[in-house]
């Protein structure tokens, strides 16, 4: 089995509602997105012959969903009060709402399964919040 990694960043922010404990409260992470590709076998001809995929192609697609993050406010589609929202959006802020809580865990199935729609031989993505903490999220084959 060949596995091939790239990683991207974001800066962003976010805060975890109904969560009890600093994470309450809006903070910022420099999110690492690592992912990883897999194939049983290479490419056998042309001009990517020997390869699984292309790094141009698994970086590009990657990088472009990373940035799709970066430099906004996170937050969880109704955690917040209307009257705050549209104070964020009178003042400019880009606010991305997601219909899910945005935690690390989270994240890395989203990216998992946005990537996979873009028909990249994905295996697993994992999220780093910090340098030391991350989540990982692979999906195992339906077993019959």
């Amino acid at each position: 089995m060949y596995l091939l990694k790239t990683t991207a960043s974001f800066d962003s922010a976010h805060f975890l509602s109904g969560y009890v404990g600093k994470c309450s409260n809006i903070h910022g992470h420099r999110w690492t997105v690592e992912v990883c590709v897999k194939s049983d076998r290479l490419i056998d001809s042309g001009e990517k012959r020997g390869m699984v995929i292309d790094f141009g192609d698994l970086k590009r697609e990657t990088r472009a969903l990373a940035d799709s993050f970066d430099h906004a406010l996170i937050i969880e589609k109704g955690s917040l009060k209307s009257k705050t929202l549209e104070a964020l959006y009178d003042e400019d802020f880009r606010v991305i709402e997601v219909p899910f809580r945005p935690t690390a865990e989270n994240f890395a199935r989203y990216f998992y399964r946005a990537l996979t729609k873009t028909g990249l031989p994905v295996k697993s993505v994992a999220v780093y919040e910090t340098p030391e903490n991350c989540a990982v999220y692979e999906e195992e084959p339906c077993l019959r």
